[in-house]
C-alpha cells in the first residue's frame, strides 16, 4: 500500500505548470462560450423566437430574462453534487463530468425547435437545457480555480488563481464575437432562422478540447494528501452547513459584487443600449467586445496587487471603486455619446476584472482541503443567485419604475454589502492553507 501511495504523489507530481495553467484556461473559457451566448441570446433572439408572438416585446424579454435566471437557481445545486463528488474522489474526475453536463446541454440548446413550431413546449425544453448549463458550472467554476490554486508554489496561489478566472473575458470575447461575425456575413432573416444555432452547435468542439486537455492531468497535491491520509469528509455538504456555516455567508456576501457589476454592465447594458438608447445589436456589441479587453487586462493586475498587498485589502479597495462608479452610473449610460458610453463600458469591466481575479483564490482559501469544493462552489454559486440571477431583471424594473439613477444605486448598495463582509474575513495571503487537511 505504502508504494503504491509512492507512486501516486510521485504522479501527481508530473503535472506540468502549463498543463496545470492550460488545462484550467481552457475549461472555464468553454464554460463561459457556452453561458454568454446563451446571456447574449437571452437578450436578442429568444424573446423572438421561444416566447408567444402575442405578448408585447418587453414582457416576452422579462421572460426570457427568467429563463437567464434559472442556472443562477441551479448552480448551487451542481456545486453540492459536484462538490461532493470533488471532495470525495478527486477534482480531475469532476471536472470533466462538469464540463461534459454543460457542453451538452449547450449542444442541445442549438438543436432546439422555436414556439412556432412546437408552441409551449420549446419555452419548456430551454428552460430544461438552462438548467443544465447551471448544473454544469455549479460545478466546473470551483474544481478549475482549485485546480490552479492547489497546485501553486507558496507566494503564487492569487496569480495561478487568476488563470481559472481570464476564461470569463475570453469565453465572453468569443461569444460576442461569434454573433457578430455571424450577423456581418448573413441576412437578419437567416440569422434569425437558423445562424444563430451555430455558436451553440459548435461549442461541441471546444468541449472535445477541453476534454483532452483535462484527461491529461493528475490528482492535485492538496487533494492527493487528504486521499493518502484517508481524510474524506463523508457528506461534505453537511460538514460545510456545520462547521463552516459563517465562511459560507460572508463569502457568499463577498461575492455578490462581483456578480451585479458585471450583469449590468453586459447584459442589463445590452438590453438598455439596444431598446432605449437607439443602438443597433451590431453597434453595442462592438463596443462592449472592445470594453472586455479592459475586464481581460485587469484580472492579472488584481492578481498581482492581491499577492502584494493581500486579498482582503484589494478586494475592499475594489468594492470601494465599484461603489463610487454605481453613483456616476446613469450619467455615463444615458450621456447620449457614444465615447461616454464606451468609457462606462471599459469602466465597468475594469472593475469587473479587479473583483473577478482574486474572488477565486479568496472563496478557495477560507475553506480546509476535505470540503473545499464544495465550499466554494457554494458560495460563489449563491452569490451568483442574489447578485446575477435577477440582476438584470431587477435592473429593468428598476430603470423602469424609477429611472436609470436607481440601478446605480443598486449596484452601489451590492458593493458597499461585498465590502462589510471583505471587512469580516481574515487575510489568508500568509497561510499554508495547501497543508490543512
Amino acid at each position: 500500500m505504502a508504494s503504491v501511495n509512492s507512486a501516486t504523489n510521485q504522479e501527481v507530481a508530473t503535472n506540468s505548470k502549463f498543463r496545470v495553467l492550460t488545462a484550467s484556461l481552457v475549461g472555464t473559457t468553454i464554460e463561459f462560450f457556452d453561458f454568454y451566448i446563451y446571456a447574449t441570446a437571452a437578450v436578442l433572439i429568444f424573446p423572438h423566437l421561444f416566447f408567444p408572438t402575442s405578448t408585447d416585446p418587453k414582457t416576452a424579454i422579462i421572460q426570457s430574462l427568467a429563463t437567464f435566471a434559472i442556472a443562477f437557481i441551479a448552480r448551487p445545486i451542481g456545486a453540492a453534487i459536484f462538490g461532493h463528488l470533488g471532495d470525495r474522489i478527486g477534482r480531475k474526475a469532476t471536472l470533466v463530468a462538469a464540463l461534459l453536463t454543460m457542453g451538452l446541454s449547450t449542444v442541445a440548446i442549438g438543436l432546439l425547435p422555436t414556439y412556432t413550431q412546437i408552441g409551449i413546449a420549446a419555452p419548456l425544453m430551454l428552460a430544461l437545457c438552462r438548467l443544465g448549463q447551471g448544473l454544469g458550472l455549479g460545478g466546473e467554476w470551483s474544481g478549475a480555480v482549485l485546480l490552479a490554486t492547489e497546485n501553486a508554489p507558496e507566494g503564487k496561489r492569487a496569480w495561478y488563481g487568476m488563470f481559472p478566472q481570464l476564461g470569463a473575458p475570453i469565453g465572453f470575447i468569443l461569444a460576442t464575437g461569434s454573433f457578430l461575425t455571424l450577423g456581418a456575413f448573413m441576412s437578419e432573416e437567416s440569422f434569425m432562422t437558423w445562424g444563430w444555432r451555430i455558436p451553440f452547435i459548435s461549442s461541441a468542439l471546444l468541449v472535445i478540447v477541453g476534454l483532452w486537455i483535462r484527461l491529461q492531468l493528475h490528482e492535485t497535491p492538496a487533494f492527493q494528501k487528504v486521499l493518502d491520509k484517508q481524510k474524506e469528509v463523508n457528506v461534505p455538504f453537511k460538514e460545510v452547513f456545520a462547521k463552516h456555516w459563517k465562511m459560507l455567508i460572508l463569502g457568499t456576501i463577498a461575492a455578490i459584487c462581483t456578480f451585479v457589476v458585471f450583469y449590468l454592465t453586459t447584459v442589463f447594458a445590452l438590453n438598455w443600449g439596444t431598446t432605449q438608447l437607439g443602438y443597433t445589436r451590431a453597434e453595442f456589441l462592438k463596443l462592449q467586445l472592445l470594453a472586455t479587453l479592459c475586464f481581460a487586462a485587469f484580472i492579472p493586475l488584481s492578481a498581482i496587487l492581491a499577492e502584494k498587498f493581500g486579498r482582503r485589502t484589494t478586494s475592499i479597495a475594489v468594492c470601494i471603486i465599484s461603489a463610487l462608479f454605481g453613483l456616476v452610473f446613469s450619467t455615463m449610460l444615458d450621456s447620449g455619446s457614444t465615447l461616454v458610453v464606451f468609457l462606462f463600458l471599459c469602466i465597468g469591466l475594469a472593475i469587473m476584472g479587479l473583483t473577478y481575479g482574486p474572488i477565486g483564490t479568496v472563496l478557495s482559501e477560507i475553506f480546509p482541503i476535505s470540503v473545499r469544493y464544495t465550499g466554494s462552489a457554494l458560495t460563489f454559486n449563491l452569490a451568483g443567485i442574489f447578485g446575477a440571477s435577477f440582476a438584470p431583471l431587477i435592473a429593468t424594473e428598476l430603470a423602469d419604475h424609477f429611472g436609470l439613477a436607481a440601478v446605480g444605486y443598486y449596484l452601489t448598495a451590492a458593493s458597499i454589502l461585498s465590502l462589510l463582509a471583505f471587512l469580516a474575513i481574515r487575510e489568508t495571503k500568509n497561510d499554508d492553507v495547501n497543508n490543512q487537511v
